[in-house]
């Protein structure tokens, strides 16, 4: 195991009740990404266009984090209760496979995709930010939220971290656990977008 550029520190800022100590355990046994979208991999805004449509704007170094991810052999799946064409665009631009918006009941959507895949909850880490997401987030063997979670979410969730939803909250996980794997390691064929 590679632990090169991991600082025991970083690992000191889970949800209450959980003993810092064991938080970088959890991370050990990820093989499996979970993402919310609005409030992660973006900052909960909607831009109201002219047009009527909606934008929403993604961070390009959890851009990057995500293509390490699928490049390392991580399974990594998007799910969100709302619907959006550019979302699902963005997304199998960086690589992504599993992408399922208008997910009413998150935890029945990740535990049958689970049954199917033959994973154990200690494999899965799920990030979520606000009340549709607690329910998975009390399962999940890594619940994790960005710094500018629900206080409900921060409650139930291992490590928070400090970057807010949509400003590399989701580069910080994936980060952690390919380090401690030792597969946080760059490939030119991986690109910033």
């Amino acid at each position: 195991m590679q632990q090169e550029n991991i600082n025991r520190s970083e690992y000191s800022n889970p949800g209450q009740g959980i003993d810092s100590t064991n938080v970088l355990g959890y991370f050990q046994h990820i093989t499996t990404f979970v993402f919310d979208v609005d409030g992660v991999l973006t900052d909960g805004s909607v831009l109201l266009l002219e047009n009527g449509l909606q934008a929403r704007q993604m961070n390009i170094k959890d851009g990057l984090g995500l293509q390490m991810a699928v490049k390392n052999g991580y399974r990594v799946i998007i799910i969100s209760g709302a619907a959006s064409e550019p979302v699902i665009h963005r997304l199998r631009y960086l690589g992504i496979e599993e992408i399922h918006l208008g997910i009413k009941d998150k935890l029945k959507f990740v535990q049958l995709f689970m049954q199917q895949n033959g994973l154990e909850w200690k494999e899965v880490l799920f990030m979520g930010d606000d009340l549709p997401d607690v329910l998975t987030l009390e399962k999940a063997g890594l619940p994790c939220c960005p710094s500018d979670a629900a206080i409900e979410v921060k409650q139930i969730s291992k490590y928070i971290s400090p970057f807010k939803g949509g400003c590399g909250c989701v580069r910080d996980v994936i980060e952690k656990v390919l380090k401690l794997k030792g597969h946080w390691n760059y490939q030119t064929e991986i690109s910033s977008r």
